[in-house]
């Protein structure tokens, strides 16, 4: 089968190539890709920025999230038929969705929703499940909250916005002002020109923050924070729970620590807790997050969808940082 790899770690591009077959495991699903999505973690993992805490072995097929039918099943697998139109997430060390097919964990795969199409479903995965990981799951954010959502424009900013708007909580958010339109169908209540205006000039008592953008944005970000509050950050640095909880090794840990050490102490200063958030693929969160999307409460914001062929341009658009919303991969032809 065709897949986009790399062979080494580079900032250059994939190489198509011909592949064998996935494996099916006794667990695991083989899903016919219809379509993709690319993030900005594709790009990072093919830089070798994680290789630290993401040590993937060589030669890899990139792709975080598909959606697709399955073609075949393992035999211990119980919910899920031959026949079914998914999408997933897949766990980490197994992903490879810039693929013709891709064998998945039954546990990471959820039934694509309804009301979507195949290239809109692609789009979803690894944002919300992101954004339900750092709101739900970390912030335990609630009704009468106020959250910061950096970025707004971005592919987790959409959906995080509109999830925190259907948990109740009053929402702002950094764009730039040609954005403004979209963010506010979207939900966000406080909208900020980052090219204008300093946001920490601006806010203020605010529950929680969902940090995505550099160290500087991050510092900031603590003083617009009640005490109490929380920060969750997708973008680092990553904390020691985190090494521990991806079971790293001791000088890992300790580069970890090293590096989250400054702003772990600035947050403790001022009665703040400052998390790392990586997010992990969970299919039963995937299906909550369906039903969400099935009664009109999220909606996925697609910036442009590539052909399969495309790849390469795909994966250089989203690291340009102009995408507003998701680009997608689409692999088969309607």
């Amino acid at each position: 089968m065709k897949a986009f790899i790399i062979n080494h770690y580079t900032k250059g591009d994939l190489q198509l190539v011909d592949v064998p077959m996935p494996e099916v495991g006794d667990n695991e699903v083989l899903i016919k890709v219809h379509a993709a999505s690319v993030n900005l973690l594709d790009s990072k993992i093919k830089s070798g920025a994680f290789k630290l805490i993401l040590p993937y072995k060589l030669p890899l097929i990139l792709g975080h999230d598909v959606t697709g039918i399955i073609t075949q099943i393992g035999q211990n697998v119980k919910h899920l038929k031959v026949g079914d139109k998914v999408y997933s997430r897949p766990s980490d060390f197994k992903i490879g969705t810039f693929a013709a097919f891709i064998a998945i964990n039954e546990n990471d795969v959820a039934f694509k929703p309804k009301n979507l199409s195949m290239e809109e479903a692609a789009s979803i995965p690894l944002v919300a499940l992101t954004a339900w990981q750092a709101l739900v799951e970390k912030a335990k954010l609630k009704k009468g909250q106020k959250v910061f959502i950096q970025a707004g424009s971005g592919g987790v900013g959409t959906v995080a916005i509109q999830l925190a708007k259907h948990l109740g909580a009053t929402v702002a958010t950094t764009a730039s002002e040609k954005s403004f339109g979209i963010l506010k169908n979207l939900g966000a209540d406080v909208l900020i020109d980052y090219k204008k205006q300093d946001f920490e000039t601006i806010l203020k008592d605010y529950d929680v923050v969902l940090n995505s953008q550099d160290h500087k944005t991050l510092e900031k970000s603590l003083k617009i924070l009640r005490p109490g509050g929380k920060v969750i950050s997708i973008s680092g640095p990553p904390t020691p729970d985190f090494a521990k909880s991806i079971g790293a090794p001791w000088f890992v840990r300790i580069i970890l620590s090293l590096l989250s050490a400054g702003i772990r102490r600035k947050a403790k200063k001022l009665g703040i807790d400052y998390s790392f958030l990586f997010m992990k693929a969970n299919g039963n969160q995937l299906n909550e997050i369906s039903k969400l999307i099935e009664k009109g409460l999220l909606k996925p914001v697609i910036d442009k969808v590539f052909s399969f062929a495309q790849t390469n341009e795909a994966l250089s658009y989203v690291e340009s940082g102009r995408a507003k919303g998701k680009v997608v991969i689409k692999m088969i032809k309607a």
